[in-house]
């Protein structure tokens, strides 16, 4: 799969991608940064507007499990098999990006690390996550 395949692959053949609003801001073997719009619906508490930890930790997910998916095959499959997300500030109302890097590919297991900030303040990171998951190789 080339990188503009997997682009499109990635925005539109998810259905919790299109409900998120997922996008993908970058993608190369190197790196992988998403990001999902803003919008009222990722709030977590209608008084204060900070997006929900579940938005940050399922962009964490998909961001990591496509960094390893880009050192792998298309005829490959990828599920997680842990997720770790420390949160380290609020996500205030604005996009959400990720970026994730490989850390460790092996033949059947592959290690991203991933850090998430807010849109105009790269430098600060609302929470960084690790994901762990399982590479089943295709035919």
């Amino acid at each position: 799969m080339t990188f503009p395949s997997l682009h499109s692959f990635i925005e539109n053949e998810f259905p919790f991608h299109t409900l998120l609003g997922l996008k993908v801001d970058h993608i190369d073997e190197e790196c992988v940064r998403l990001f999902i719009p803003y919008k009222e619906t990722l709030i977590g508490h209608a008084k204060r507007s900070m997006i929900h930890g579940g938005v940050i930790s399922s962009l964490v997910d998909i961001c990591g499990g496509f960094a390893v998916w880009t050192r792998c095959k298309p005829e490959d499959h990828i599920a997680t098999i842990t997720l770790s997300v420390d949160y380290l500030r609020p996500a205030r109302a604005h996009d959400l990006y990720a970026e994730a890097r490989v850390r460790l590919l092996g033949n059947k297991v592959g290690n991203a690390h991933v850090v998430v900030w807010s849109a105009g303040t790269r430098e600060v990171h609302v929470a960084e996550g690790r994901g762990v998951y399982n590479i089943k190789r295709g035919a």
